[in-house]
């Protein structure tokens, strides 16, 4: 449990868009993975297998919470796409650092207005870093429909973020 406490929390979060849900949610998760570990395949991966179930009690919490949440993820500084991340060159200037941190919240507020399976399949590739067999094991699906969503996903997503990001002006890069 320890050693999946943050990812299933991660999980959950991403999708209720509160902590107090995320915590509950990741915390059933793990009860209801016990009680169903008599079923778990072995040699089967156990990471995607436990974020499904994490997952499909976050969706279901917040079904029943009947509310929509908005993703704002806390850690947007740190959970950044490994092309994303600095070189180590010379430090960016404030005003650089002010039009990247305006780009991460506009790129946030685009994902969290995304379809609940769209936001998913980019918060597991992109905020979790899990691989497409990971991703195809916790959605429960097959290794080219990850590929297929995924694909349909970010389309969505760079529509809806250039939308957003005409009103700032040209020179913004999704």
């Amino acid at each position: 449990m320890r050693r999946y406490q943050e990812l299933a929390f991660r999980t959950a979060y991403l999708i209720t868009g509160t902590a107090a849900e995320a915590e509950d949610a990741a915390q059933e998760g793990f009860v209801k993975a016990y009680y169903a570990l008599g079923r778990f395949r072995l040699g089967a991966p156990f990471r995607p297998w436990l974020l499904q179930i994490v997952a499909n009690e976050a969706r279901n919490r917040r079904k029943a919470a009947g509310r929509r949440a908005t993703l704002a993820l806390r850690a947007a500084g740190t959970l950044q796409p490994a092309d994303a991340r600095p070189s180590g060159d010379a430090a960016p200037s404030p005003e650089a650092a002010a039009l990247a941190a305006e780009q991460r919240a506009a790129l946030l507020r685009a994902v969290g207005e995304l379809r609940d399976d769209d936001r998913l399949v980019i918060a597991y590739r992109y905020f979790l870093d899990l691989s497409e067999a990971e991703m195809a094991a916790a959605l429960g699906v097959a290794r080219g429909t990850v590929k297929s969503r995924l694909a349909r996903a970010l389309g969505r997503l760079r529509g809806a973020f250039a939308a957003g990001g005409d009103e700032r002006g040209r020179g913004a890069h999704g």
